[in-house]
């Protein structure tokens, strides 16, 4: 079982659309997957018609096994499955803060579907904090969305001076550029001099400002599910090709 993480610390960046497009297009593949939404917000979960989780609150995500997997909903598509959030996760840090062995509570409790999908993908909060930590560790990639904007690219530096000053490994990450508009001349630059800082850290896919991306909140559905052969499907379905092929190799 491999984890992926779809993770920012920067809001609005598309890490929820990223997230429930990932994980359509890897269903659509054969492969099994479940979607942890892990942000109170519940975006993800509301994407897929799933309401809250009303089960797993408190400190019971990380302890109560039983709990946890019935608390795991299904999806309108084969192969998909959905852990709703709830706004309790907002006190996750809380929580773990009275837990021994804080950082690695995460991927315990994942383990309790372990053989039972062949991806987990969790959409995370925007935030820098013990849960995340948790994320950095437990994930096998952490897909990281960034605007080439200035302030997208200040929170990316910020994650990377993270991962260095917690001796984190920064292989696990994929970076690559999301909500991109070709036509802004600032877009095209920060493209070109992050690739050229990071060299081949970014990944080589790109995912479009786009009406269709915008309209998942009328669909409630993944973009691939309603407008794969327009532009951002097209996006999408090379994206999560490139994550596969990632997944695939060591780090």
């Amino acid at each position: 079982m491999k984890i992926v993480a779809c993770y920012s610390n920067k809001g609005g960046v598309g890490k929820t659309a990223t997230s429930v497009n990932l994980a359509y297009a890897i269903a659509q593949s054969g492969q099994r997957v479940l979607l942890c939404d892990l942000d109170p917000q519940g975006a993800s979960s509301f994407y897929f018609r799933v309401k809250p989780s009303k089960k797993l609150t408190d400190e019971r995500f990380f302890k109560d096994v039983e709990r946890f997997t019935k608390a795991i909903r299904g999806s309108d598509f084969d192969n998909l499955d959905i852990l709703p959030a709830n706004m309790s996760f907002r006190d996750f840090d809380v929580f773990l803060s009275r837990m021994k062995n804080s950082r690695s509570r995460l991927k315990k409790a994942l383990k309790a579907v372990d053989g039972d999908y062949d991806v987990v993908l969790l959409d995370c909060p925007p935030n820098i904090s013990t849960l995340s930590e948790n994320v950095f560790r437990s994930a096998d990639r952490i897909v990281v969305p960034v605007i080439p904007t200035t302030l997208s690219e200040r929170t990316f530096e910020q994650l990377l001076a993270f991962f260095d000053e917690h001796k984190l490994n920064r292989k696990k990450l994929l970076p690559f550029f999301s909500m991109v508009e070709r036509r802004k001349s600032l877009h095209t630059q920060t493209m070109g001099r992050l690739r050229n800082r990071y060299k081949k850290l970014f990944l080589d896919s790109t995912i479009p400002y786009a009406t269709d991306i915008e309209k998942m909140g009328i669909q409630r559905a993944p973009v691939l599910s309603y407008a794969g052969s327009r532009a951002a499907g097209r996006a999408y379905d090379e994206f999560w090709r490139e994550i596969i092929k990632k997944l695939q190799k060591k780090v």
